[in-house]
C-alpha cells in the first residue's frame, strides 16, 4: 500500500493522528464514506494506481481497474498529449472531479509516493524496461503482453520482481477466463488421464506472420514534443525516422518493436499450456520448426523434459474463436477458445462444463489488486510470464534459423549453437538499459 513521506502506511498515519491531543481536544466530523461505511472503501484500504502508455488495449484494462471499488486511479503518463488528455477525461468523468494528473515523463510518476501500482500498456519495446524500473521505484505492476522482447529480458523481469518482492501480473487475462479455468481444471484434476500433449494456437500465418521485418517507413516531419515525444516513444528501440503510422499503432510486424506472430499469440496460448502442464517454472528442451508461415501452415514442435509435448501451430483447431488451446491426455481431451465454448472427448460429455461467471480481464485485474494487498503471487506472476515468453522466444529463434534447437532451461541457453545463443538478447539504445 502507499505510504506517506515518512514511511508510515496511510492506516498507521491515521492512527497516529487520532492519538494526538490536538485532535482529541477538537470536534472531529468524518464523513461516513471516508470511514468505509455506506458501501464506500476507506482510503486506507484503497490501492492507488497510475498508468503508463494507455492506448486501446490499456483503456480496456483501465475500465476494469475503474470498476473496482477499492482502486483509485490518480495519474497517467504518456508521450502523446492526445492520449494523456483522453485518459484524464475518462478517469475524471468516472470520479466526478478533475484530479487525474498528467505526465509526459515517467520519472514524475515514479516519484509519487502515494501510488501503489502501475498499469503499463505501452508498445512491446517498453514493457520489460518500464516494469523493471517501476519495481525499483517501489511500485507493483500490471503489464500488458507480450512482456519482453528477448530471452534475456524475460529473465531480468522475473529476477527483479522476485528479488524485490514486488507484485507483477502479466496481462494474460485468460488465466482468469472461466472457460480456460475449466479446461485447466480438467487437465490438472486428472479428468484427461496422464497429460500427453498441449496445443497452443499461433496467429494464422497469412495475417500474423511469425517472422518480423527489418524495413523502415520513410521519414516524416517530427511533431513537437508536446504532441508526441518521438525519442521517448522509441525508448530502448534503435533510432529510426518518425512516421505517424508507428505512433498510430501500426508498429507490429517490425523487428525493432515486435516479437512476431509466435510471441504475439504465444504470450496468450503458450501461457495457458505452460499453466496446464504445470511447467510455469521451466520451458521445453527441444524446438523443431515446420513450415514457412506466410500463407502456409506452420508449427513448432516442442518437448518438455518430462515428456509432455507442446505443439505451437497456426491451423487445425475447431473454430471456437481465437486463441485456441487443446489439452490431450491418455483418457480424454478438451479444447476451448475465446468464444467461450468448451469441446471435450465423448467420455467427458457428462462433466459440468460451465466455467463460472465474470469477464476475464476484470477477474484478472481483481486477482492483481487482491495480491497487491495480500502480497501473495498472482496467477500470471513474473516467473510464469518469463517462462512462457522464453519458450516463445526460443520457438521464434528456431523458426528463424529453420532448424531443430535444444535448450537448457536451467541456463536459458541453446545447447552447442552459438548462432542461436547470440539471438537471446538485443542491445538497448542509450541511455536505456536494464
Amino acid at each position: 500500500m502507499a505510504t506517506n513521506g515518512k514511511g508510515l502506511s496511510r492506516r498507521e498515519a491515521l492512527r497516529t493522528a487520532l492519538g494526538t491531543g490536538a485532535l482529541a481536544a477538537a470536534p472531529l466530523i468524518v464523513p461516513a464514506a471516508a470511514l468505509g461505511r455506506d458501501g464506500a472503501v476507506a482510503p486506507s484500504d484503497r490501492v492507488t494506481v497510475g498508468g503508463l502508455g494507455i492506448g486501446s488495449r490499456g483503456t480496456s484494462d483501465l475500465r476494469s481497474f475503474l470498476s473496482q471499488a477499492d482502486v483509485q486511479f490518480v495519474a497517467v503518463c504518456d508521450v502523446r498529449n492526445e492520449r494523456r488528455e483522453a485518459i484524464k477525461t475518462m478517469v475524471d468523468q468516472k470520479y466526478g472531479n478533475h484530479d487525474c494528473a498528467m505526465y509526459a515523463d515517467q520519472q514524475e510518476l515514479w516519484a509519487r509516493k502515494d501510488i501503489d501500482a502501475l498499469l503499463i500498456a505501452t508498445g512491446d519495446r517498453w514493457h520489460t524496461l518500464l516494469s523493471v524500473m517501476s519495481a525499483k521505484a517501489g511500485k507493483d505492476v500490471y503489464c500488458e503482453k507480450p512482456c519482453s522482447m528477448t530471452i534475456a529480458d524475460s529473465r531480468a523481469l522475473a529476477d527483479t520482481f522476485l528479488g524485490l518482492g514486488r507484485i507483477y501480473q502479466a496481462g494474460t487475462q485468460r488465466r482468469n477466463g472461466p472457460n480456460f479455468i475449466k479446461a485447466f481444471d480438467l487437465a490438472r484434476g486428472g479428468k484427461l488421464g496422464k497429460l500427453k500433449t498441449v496445443h497452443a494456437e499461433m496467429g494464422p500465418g497469412d495475417r500474423w506472420a511469425p517472422a518480423t521485418i527489418h524495413d523502415w517507413l520513410p521519414g516524416e516531419p517530427e511533431p513537437s514534443k508536446q504532441v508526441c515525444d518521438w525519442d521517448r516513444w522509441l525508448g530502448p528501440a534503435p533510432w529510426r525516422p518518425y512516421h505517424s503510422q508507428y505512433v498510430a499503432g501500426r508498429w507490429r510486424g517490425y523487428f525493432d518493436f515486435h516479437g512476431g506472430g509466435i510471441l504475439e499469440w504465444g504470450s496468450h496460448t503458450v501461457d495457458l499450456c505452460q499453466w496446464a502442464a504445470d511447467t510455469d517454472g521451466t520451458t521445453p528442451v527441444e524446438f523443431v520448426p515446420e513450415g514457412m508461415g506466410r500463407n502456409t501452415p506452420y508449427a513448432i514442435h516442442c518437448r518438455y523434459a518430462n515428456g509432455i509435448q507442446l505443439e505451437m501451430r497456426d491451423s487445425g483447431f475447431m473454430g471456437l474463436g481465437s486463441c485456441h488451446i487443446r489439452y490431450e491426455g491418455d483418457a480424454g481431451w478438451v479444447e476451448t477458445a475465446d468464444g467461450g465454448k468448451i469441446e471435450v472427448s465423448a467420455n467427458l460429455r457428462g462433466e459440468d462444463l460451465s466455467g463460472g461467471a465474470g469477464d476475464a480481464t476484470t477477474n484478472h485485474v481483481r486477482n492483481f489488486v487482491d495480491c497487491v494487498k495480500s502480497r501473495q503471487q498472482p496467477r500470471a506472476n513474473a516467473l510464469a510470464a518469463a517462462q512462457t515468453h522464453i519458450a516463445c522466444h526460443a520457438a521464434y529463434i528456431a523458426f528463424q534459423l529453420g532448424r531443430k534447437l535444444s535448450f537448457d532451461p536451467a541456463t536459458d541457453t541453446f545447447v552447442r549453437d552459438e548462432e542461436a545463443n547470440r539471438m537471446r538478447s538485443r542491445a538497448m539504445r542509450e541511455p536505456w538499459h536494464l
